[in-house]
């Protein structure tokens, strides 16, 4: 089992990023985190690294929910999406996979909101 669902753009960087936000906005999805890796990396260690973004989404009903399941799965929390520039100057954007990130719970009403959540990032990732 894979654990994200990946897309490759032929956008810019900004763009991607835009878009990506925007179609996580239209699934009800706001992003609570914005991690620059790069720029991280380069004050942290001076090295470099290619552009890198995690995207911290969060949908608050289906958090809230999981939430109310599941009281330690805030340490799953939010929803990674990273967007990063790859060969050829291209964008792939990935999201985490919540359905396999959660399936060492053993908890069916978890696994039915995973599942919903996991439906939404799909068609994130799908409209890109």
């Amino acid at each position: 089992m894979t654990y994200h669902f990946s897309k490759t753009l032929a956008l810019s960087y900004d763009e991607a990023i835009e878009k990506v936000t925007e179609g996580l906005k239209q699934e009800g999805f706001g992003v609570l985190t914005e991690i620059d890796v790069q720029a991280t990396l380069k004050k942290k260690l001076n090295a470099d690294f290619k552009k890198y973004k995690i995207l911290g989404a969060c949908n608050p009903t289906m958090a809230f929910e999981a939430l109310k399941a599941e009281d330690k799965i805030g340490t799953m929390l939010p929803c990674n999406v990273v967007v990063q520039e790859i060969e050829g100057g291209k964008i792939e954007v990935s999201a985490v996979d919540p359905v396999a990130s959660m399936s060492a719970i053993h908890n069916q009403q978890l696994g039915n909101i995973a599942s919903q959540v996991q439906a939404k990032l799909k068609a994130v990732i799908d409209r890109l």
